[in-house]
Order: C-alpha cells, then structure tokens, then sequence
C-alpha cells in the first residue's frame, strides 16, 4: 500500500475516533417524549398503517426497548414522575386534575386528589442539566405548572399548564409563549420542528437539551389537512385504520426529519443523542396497541407500556433490540450521568442509571411500581369496551412487575389479578389462585414499597356511591357492546 493511501486511512480512523470520542462525552440530548402514543404507533413496532420511517430510520440506528413503561397510565402524573425521577406517592400527582372523574354514584370510595403542580423544592432533572452548562429548552406540551421554566429550562415554547394543543392543532393559539406569531394554516406540530430547529441553530457552538414534548397525538383527533386525502384513500390494516391519527403521527415523524436533517447539516450527527419515549398508552377510540391488553388511562400492558428507542452514536451498537423492563423514573440518573451532571443532595431518585445497557450491560433485577389511588372514566361508548369494566378506565389500583410477573391490587374490592407477561402478554389469563406463593410474593414487595414511600390507600368509602345505579349502568353497557358489529 502506498504510504499516501497509509495516510489518508489512518486520518480516517482518527477523525472517526475524534467523533466517536466527542460523542460520548457529554452529547447534545434530542429527546422526542409523545402524548398518547401508543406501543405499536410506528413502523418499526408493527403499525400497519401508519407511516413512520423517520423515526423507523432512527430506530434502526440505534437501541429499541421492547418492555419500556411510563410511571403512570396518564398525562400528568407521566410527566412529573419523568422530570422529577420520583415515583407518584412522592410528589403526588396522582392523577389529571384533583377534582373526582366519573359519575359519583359509582364511585365506591373517596380518591386521594393529590396535586395538579410539581413541587417547586423537587429538582427536575433540566435543573441538574442546566448546571452542568447546557442550554436546555422545553417544546410542546409542559402540563406541570403555569410556567416550565422555573423547573431549569432557559427557552420555553408552548409549555403551559394545559394537557392538550392549544385551541387546537391550528392558530389562533392564544398568548402562548412562542405560538403567538405562526402561519395561519401551520400545524402545531410542524411549529413545534421548526422552531426545535432554530434552537438547534441556535445552540451549535455549545451542549444543548431539547425536551420535544409534542402535543402529538393528545385529542382533539385533528387531521393536518394537507395529508387527509391520502390516508382517506389508503387501505385499512388490520390494527390501525385512522386516517386522522395517521396524519397526526406523520407530522411528528416528518419533523423529526427535518430536525435530523438539520443534525447532519450542522455536522452534529455524531454528537447528539436521541431518545424517543411516549407519555402512556395511545387513546382507546382512534387506535390500538394490540396485543397487549388496555389503552390510555388503564394500568394493563397497553396503557402503560410504551415505545421506547436511544441512538447515541459512539456509545450505543445500532440494530439492538432490549429487552430489559424499564420504567420513565429511570431517565432522570440516565440523562444526568449522560451530560455529566450531578444530582441533588438529599433528593431521592427512584429509577436506576440506564447507560449500562445503552454500552451492552445489564441491570440488577428489580421491581416496577405505580400507584394510582384515583379513578378515571370511561370514553362513554366513544371507544373500545372498557377492560375490566364500561364505567372507568381506571379505578383505584396498585401494581407491581416484578420479572415475568405483574400483580395488580384493586382498592375498592380488594381483587388481585395476577399475570405471567412471558406467557401471556394479552393479560387473558389470571393466575392469583393458581399461582398463590408468587402472589403472596408479590403482594409483600407491593406493600413493602408503599409503606416506604408513604403511598395514601383510598380507603374512605363515598357516601353517594348508588350500587344499584352502577349495576343499572354495567348492564347497560353490556347490552350496548352487544350489539356493535
């Protein structure tokens, strides 16, 4: 070989030594976090008919988890167990809103309300980042407060108390900050990538953090128009079939394009991470996460599970697939050991530094939990038939994975339902009579974990529950399940 032929290979293996190094070290973090989304909306879990192969590319590129779980199986409580890395029992946000859901005369006992706010003495994890010097900036959906940038967030655009796109997917937005002046006819989510953009551009010459917490796929299920004819037009799939949704998922997935050919442009590929996650199960009416059983607001596999990849070039080997169960409240250790920030003395962290299996490790076994001591209603013959039953979503419930197996604790009656998810995935088949030492098992790590924490139990029963009236409705929903096609 020719010594200039010599040369030219080893300032290759250099420079690309050189990247790989600057990309480990403290990398510019994209995390892509969703609302609503559900376990099988992209191509790369299953959808049939949705597209998503920006996102799919993504995926390819990096580390996909396949047992990856939200804290809580709806918006708000998500979303402060991920920026606080604390399970619900320690800040309290139990649930969306402190008021009661559902009718009160089925309601059988008093919810425990909790709060609609974050702590502001809980150190989020942007707090820690910001310390460590990066620039850090909040895009989409916020939910937690009136204002995210108090909780370590030098920019904020769109984040706002509010649970869903302001007024709507299309302008007029309000005095929303950084949605005031925007196209007429501009989709919020492609707002949203382009404004991500400017930020980008904005902060090349240092670490940023960009927390792209799109209102997508959150309701109103509001179609971007200028994609509606063709899902209209497309073929059925056999899971997914909503032509709307399908326009919704299409515009995150061509603005993360967009940000990704932003990344190459400004040669910042190689140092930026991406993480993609999604708040909790996608909404039951417009689509489907089968086969696990449930969706939004349900603490079956559908309503917490979530989809879940990492790319990091440098650091995580593309084309890997894990299984290791993971939880939201893991992100907090992970991202701060990610950009070399520290934590905060005295504040408990309750999930585990993932960047061992980001390099191909492994985590010691441990226990997921959620609590949730809360009710929340039905969609009222909007969606599919409820999963346990047509009144709620969701009543008062504890839950524990623990290996194969989930325990599930209902509060009113006391019922315990027992899953191998190895074996059974769909959640069809009880075990707690079958199986009575590993539910005496699980039940004891369960009760353990809530005296630690101080997890309130709703014991209180509600003077205004009617039994009568909550047969008369079980009834009638029944019936009208009966006669769907």
């Amino acid at each position: 070989m020719k010594i200039k032929s010599v040369l030219t290979v080893l300032c290759s293996l250099l420079i690309c030594d050189a990247l790989h190094a600057q990309s480990s070290e403290r990398p510019n973090i994209l995390f892509i976090f969703l609302d609503d989304f559900g376990w099988k909306d992209t191509g790369y879990m299953g959808s049939d008919f949705y597209e998503t192969p920006h996102l799919d590319r993504l995926a390819r590129e990096g580390m996909i988890f396949t047992q990856a779980y939200s804290a809580a199986a709806n918006c708000a409580p998500a979303r402060a167990s991920l920026l606080s890395g604390q399970y619900t029992p320690r800040h309290q946000v139990f649930n969306v809103g402190t008021r009661p859901r559902g009718k009160t005369k089925h309601r059988r006992l008093n919810h425990i309300p909790g709060t609609d706010t974050l702590r502001t003495d809980i150190q989020t994890w942007a707090h820690r980042i910001q310390k460590a010097g990066y620039r850090t900036a909040t895009m989409g959906k916020w939910h937690l407060s009136d204002d995210p940038i108090p909780y370590g967030f030098d920019v904020n655009v769109g984040g706002t108390h509010s649970g869903g796109p302001p007024r709507g997917y299309y302008p007029p937005h309000g005095k929303v900050p950084g949605l005031q002046d925007v196209p007429d006819d501009e989709f919020v989510t492609t707002t949203l990538s382009r404004r991500a953009v400017s930020f980008i551009e904005s902060s090349k010459d240092q670490p940023w953090f960009l927390y792209l917490t799109m209102f997508a796929v959150h309701t109103p299920i509001q179609a971007k128009k200028d994609l509606l004819d063709k899902y209209e037009a497309k073929t059925p799939g056999r899971l997914h079939h909503n032509a709307k949704m399908a326009t919704m998922i299409q515009a995150v997935d061509d603005g993360v394009g967009r940000i990704a050919a932003k990344l190459e442009e400004l040669g910042l590929t190689h140092q930026t991470a991406i993480v993609f996650f999604s708040d909790n199960g996608g909404y039951g009416p417009a689509t489907d996460m089968a086969p696990l059983k449930g969706y939004k607001g349900a603490y079956y596999e559908g309503g917490i599970r979530e989809p879940f990849f990492v790319k990091w070039p440098g650091v995580v080997e593309a084309g890997t697939i894990n299984e290791t169960h993971i939880i939201g409240v893991d992100l907090y250790p992970t991202f701060l050991e990610m950009t070399g920030a520290t934590a905060k003395d005295g504040q408990v962290q309750d999930g585990l530094n993932l960047v061992p299996l980001f390099k191909g490790g492994t985590l010691s076994e441990r226990s997921l939990f959620w609590h949730f001591p809360a009710y929340l209603q039905s969609y009222g013959g909007k969606g599919p038939f409820e999963q346990r039953d047509p009144l709620f979503r969701s009543r008062p419930v504890g839950v524990v994975r623990h290996g194969d197996w989930k325990l599930m604790e209902f509060f009113e009656s006391g019922d315990l339902e027992l899953y191998n998810l190895k074996q059974d995935i769909g959640e069809s088949r009880n075990l707690a009579n079958s199986h009575p030492e590993t539910l005496r098992k699980l039940h004891g790590i369960m009760k353990e974990w809530r005296q630690k924490t101080g997890a309130p139990i709703p014991s209180d029963r509600n003077p205004l529950f009617d039994p009568v009236a909550e047969k008369q409705a079980i009834e009638k929903a029944l019936a009208l399940r009966k006669s769907f096609p």
